[in-house]
């Protein structure tokens, strides 16, 4: 007999080699009809497979991440499934589940694909769903897996095998298919009862761009009809608040292929709405006690051969710029920690100057794989609100609470208030991927968990998400439609401040070295400007909004009441602008409302003797007639809020 472990902490028994759905079964019918995998001793497995020792056992279903991460892992094998039935000959890449469904990369060899193809992929594969085909596991060696996929001709599976340890191997096979594959899955695929493939999109083979180009087909399923209908509805929503459309529309900002992928152009709104965040978070972190700093756009290269990145980005860089000077080679920065900490080392500090805070609005360049550019989400170039803190190993703790503080007052300025606190820490499988000891890994991990759980934070732990140089508290922050996205981010560095040679005198008169935390709450201003537009769906707080009031005159005969009533308000420090276009009013109302511009102002001869305005808020809300100084006072009441 063995001993199983339930999430309430209930121990029950049951015979050695008993399956987690077993487990479901004793439970009652109604849960193993829902189990679709389990989390066995922390690795998630299928729920067909044998338990033989002690465990502790977490039955997942649909409600759970990992859950879902199963369900659409076999999804992926179904569609291959389906392609293989559909297209004979074919060879698959890699076909994993992402955070929204899954996808698999499929050489067509000299065929065209389009997704014109998708429905009768989509029937094939509910075709296949409803056989209740069961996923089985079959251990493998090395040997038999080469052979396997050599007589089939597939160069990608044989170039995955070449890569994986003799004994580790498995394959899994529903019905007429068989893929490498570690899993797990589902028990069969018929839980698969709604299907939707969404795209199709280049792919290299292992991101390599000098190999071949596999077709990736990206799609969605669910156990319920209902879901993906509801599905459909989100991905409609989605669309209409695109930032790249909306940015468009709204003319916040451009790409251009002259200037280069990945490098935005702001243009003049964009520059406001930008201005106004760099502006708001400036004020809160002089109340802070943070100092500006500017440093430049390049560095030499033993600058960063220093702290470590080169030698960690190096090849994911743009390439160096070298000099007339022989051999002297600068980057672009792609970090802008290196050139704080050259600051920092600008003057003797004893342990009375600590801490010290220094922030910059620095723009940084890092070279992204063509193919992972997405509108300001994904860039080249892009400006962090980063800072860096040097501090006394004693006030690590409060100097992290304090950011903590920061971050959450800017994401309650701009309505994100549903977020998860993410402790990242090192991989423990890949401690090569790191700099610095254990014991400072250790220190810096313990002062992130622990200034968490003062502060209240809702917190969840992944490992090897961590940077090189430390562990990080990041925020994932959802949005108005549910999606989760890693905004703010605070890190403890013990490494830099050691490879920098950072020093403070102490109270004892020896030389110690600082701590670093590295912190921005925005993360950078491009993804979080991009989170904003979608969040809000261009409807910014009044505070933000580039253009905050249109004065619309009814025609050419008000045109001087409507200067003077721009003036007054632009004089007052209040943005906006005027609608001379020789249009109907109504025109001008439908346009002001497609711009998203939060008030409206209508004058016309009754506006014009009366000496008041008509005023009109986005959405169609006529909030009647208002003295200039009435509405001034509504907009400075609404902005101070």
């Amino acid at each position: 007999m063995i001993n199983i472990t339930l999430p309430d902490g209930s121990v029950r028994q049951y015979e050695n080699g008993t399956t987690a759905m077993e487990v479901a079964l004793s439970i009652s019918e109604g849960l193993a009809r829902n189990v679709l995998a389990a989390e066995v001793n922390g690795e998630v497995w299928d729920a067909s497979r044998a338990i033989e020792s002690d465990s502790t056992v977490k039955l997942l279903t649909w409600n759970d991440p990992q859950g879902k991460s199963t369900f659409w892992h076999s999804s992926a094998h179904l569609l291959a499934e389906a392609l293989e039935a559909l297209y004979p000959g074919i060879k698959f890449g890699i076909g994993p589940a992402i955070e929204t469904g899954f996808y698999y990369d499929v050489d067509f060899g000299d065929r065209d694909f389009s997704s014109e193809e998708f429905k009768q992929i989509e029937d094939k594969m509910l075709e296949l769903a409803k056989r209740k085909e069961v996923f089985e596991r079959k251990p493998v060696s090395k040997a038999d897996a080469l052979a396997y996929f050599a007589e089939k001709g597939d160069e990608y599976k044989l170039d995955l095998i070449k890569d994986l340890e003799d004994g580790k191997i498995t394959f899994y096979t529903q019905g007429n298919f068989t893929d490498l594959c570690r899993g797990p899955h589902i028990p069969n695929t018929g839980f698969i009862k709604a299907i939707k493939l969404t795209n199709v999109a280049g792919a290299y083979w292992r991101g390599d761009e000098s190999r071949k180009q596999l077709t990736r087909i990206y799609g969605v399923t669910f156990p319920k009809a209902s879901e993906l209908s509801d599905y459909l509805k989100f991905i409609e929503e989605a669309k209409k608040r695109d930032h790249r459309k909306l940015g468009k529309e709204l003319e916040l900002f451009a790409f251009s292929e002259k200037v280069g992928a990945g490098l935005p152009l702001w243009l003049p709104k964009g520059a406001t709405l930008r201005q106004k965040l760099q502006d708001f978070l400036q004020r809160a972190q002089i109340k802070a006690g943070y100092e500006p700093v500017v440093t430049p756009h390049i560095g030499h290269k033993q600058l960063y051969v220093t702290s470590g990145h080169y030698e960690k980005y190096g090849a994911d860089a743009f390439q160096p710029i070298h000099t007339p000077v022989e051999g002297e080679e600068f980057f672009l920065k792609p970090m802008n920690c290196p050139h704080h900490c050259e600051i920092y080392k600008t003057k003797p500090r004893s342990y009375k100057d600590l801490p010290v805070r220094f922030a910059e609005f620095g723009t940084v360049y890092r070279y992204e794989q063509s193919g992972e550019l997405h509108g300001l989400t994904r860039v080249r170039g892009f400006t962090q609100d980063d800072a860096h803190l040097f501090c006394r190993p004693d006030q690590v703790k409060d100097e992290f609470k304090k950011v903590i503080d920061l971050v959450l007052y800017v994401f309650g300025a701009l309505g994100f208030d549903d977020f998860t606190a993410q402790v990242s820490l090192r991989d423990p499988e890949n401690r090569s991927k790191y700099i610095g000891t254990d014991e400072n890994w250790a220190l810096a991990e313990a002062a992130i968990i622990e200034a968490a759980a003062e502060k209240g934070l809702p917190t969840v732990v992944e490992y090897g998400e961590a940077a090189f140089y430390g562990p990080k508290l990041d925020f994932m922050v959802k949005d108005a439609l549910g999606r989760k996205w890693q905004l703010g981010t605070i890190q403890v560095d013990y490494n830099l401040p050691e490879r920098f040679e950072l020093e403070y005198t102490g109270s004892d008169n020896q030389k110690h070295r600082p701590v670093m935390i590295h912190r921005a709450p925005f993360g950078s201003l491009e993804r979080f400007v991009a989170v904003l537009i979608e969040h809000c769906a261009g409807q910014f707080p009044l505070w933000l909004a580039p253009e905050q009031f249109i004065v619309l005159p009814v025609s050419e005969k008000y045109e001087e009441s409507a200067k003077t009533l721009l003036e007054s308000l632009n004089n007052s420090d209040i943005r906006g602008l005027i609608d001379l276009r020789d249009e109907k009013v109504g025109r001008k109302i439908r346009d002001a409302e497609v711009k998203k511009i939060p008030y409206m102002l209508i004058i016309g001869e009754k506006e014009t003797e009366s000496g008041t305005v008509s005023v009109r808020k986005h959405g169609s809300v006529d909030l009647g007639s208002m003295s200039p100084q009435a509405f001034k006072e509504l907009l400075i009441k609404e902005i101070t809020v």
